[in-house]
């Protein structure tokens, strides 16, 4: 493989992670990155970060995203910040992130031939594909960073209420208005459209035994989702618990603390039967799954009754907009949804996606989101 391309491959890694906490990153702006960077000094921590930021941020909105994805995907190991190269960038700095364990360094000092931008290939692109459960601690912690900067947006619905608007139907009341204000004289036609707001999103996730590698960064992905607004979060195990306002901090280890004391029955059993009937009973009849996307982060092991557990997933697709179930051992090579509770809720599920890995959490907020890449990874993961 080029050393040119593996670069590339970083640069677009890069890019789906600006996505992922919600940047708006079009293929156009894409391009632009890609070129701008080619142009410049694609070895250039400095270079590719001021081109990063001239095409792919939009507007004042994006720029703090665009800071955080930065420092969380290439690193500032040693290195001023990007804020610090404003003012002098230093002619030589390395676009280097934090190495992976165990990669050789040559004696003297020296460093190795080829465009620094590929070295990222192995600690930034390859994190994003890699199981969660088989990071280590410097893996992880990187990891997080990365977490910290999603977003999690359901898809939008028109709601009743209208607003002014250039294109749309005809507004009467607006429009006679007008006629009357001035006499009677000839106006343009006032217009509205219905406002556009986006879905809720309710996550329940699953923090019994055998999810307990993965609980750590579905929390934290969950955190990243109730930051964004108009998300509901639950965890399960022996007990249901909300656990909404604990994620609500805007700081993801005050969050994860709170969390922690909140929620009694980490590394327990599962009863997902019970507990979706409790939280139907309890929340999701009165509205808060109604017309909503519900995602389910769970490997579907169930301790209970697998009909009651299909009976209740009935009742949910029902009264929501769509159910998801991301599953972190779909990952596993040779997987099979045989487990009876998780072949007893797949008839009522939507989209059933992976959940193992950062580049998994990505394709299931597109799935949310209702992108066009996330349908299909939808139908494929229904196929499979």
């Amino acid at each position: 493989m080029s050393e040119a391309f593996r670069a590339d491959a970083v640069l677009l890694g890069f890019v789906r992670a600006l996505r992922a906490a919600g940047l708006e990153a079009s293929t156009e702006r894409l391009y632009a990155f890609v070129r701008a960077v080619d142009l410049l000094r694609p070895g250039m921590r400095a270079d590719v970060y001021w081109a990063g930021r001239a095409t792919l941020c939009g507007g004042h909105d994006d720029l703090e995203r665009y800071e955080r994805v930065f420092a969380a995907y290439f690193g500032t190991p040693g290195e001023p910040s990007p804020r610090a190269v404003r003012t002098a960038p230093p002619p030589r700095l390395r676009l280097v992130a934090r190495e992976a364990s165990g990669t050789p360094h040559r004696p003297g000092g020296s460093e190795p031939s080829g465009p620094p931008t590929a070295t990222l290939a192995s600690s930034a692109e390859v994190l994003r594909h890699r199981d969660v459960a088989e990071l280590d601690a410097a893996e992880r912690a990187q990891l997080r960073r990365l977490l910290a900067a999603f977003a999690l947006h359901g898809q939008t619905r028109r709601s009743a209420r209208r607003r002014p608007a250039r294109r749309g139907d005809v507004d009467p009341r607006r429009t006679v208005r007008e006629l009357l204000r001035r006499g009677g004289e000839p106006v343009r036609l006032r217009r509205h459209a219905r406002v556009e707001r986006p879905r809720r999103v309710v996550l329940l996730v699953d923090v019994s035994g055998s999810m307990a590698p993965y609980a750590d960064a579905l929390l934290r992905f969950a955190h990243a989702a109730v930051r964004g607004g108009r998300t509901e979060v639950f965890t399960i195990g022996t007990r249901l618990t909300r656990t909404t306002r604990e994620l609500s901090h805007r700081d993801p280890d005050l969050a994860m603390t709170a969390l922690a004391a909140a929620v009694p029955d980490w590394r327990g059993g599962t009863r997902l039967g019970e507990l979706l009937r409790e939280f139907l009973n309890r929340w999701g009849q009165r509205g808060m799954a109604r017309g909503a996307i519900v995602v389910l982060l769970s490997d579907g092991w169930e301790r209970g009754d697998p009909e009651l557990l299909g009976a209740q997933m009935r009742r949910l697709h029902a009264l929501a907009h769509q159910v998801i179930w991301a599953n972190p051992r779909m990952g596993r090579p040779g997987y099979a949804p045989l487990a009876a509770g998780m072949a007893a809720a797949l008839p009522s599920v939507d989209a059933f996606v992976e959940g193992h890995s950062l580049a998994a959490l990505e394709r299931l907020a597109a799935v949310v989101r209702g992108a066009a890449g996330g349908a299909a990874v939808e139908k494929g993961a229904r196929r499979a």
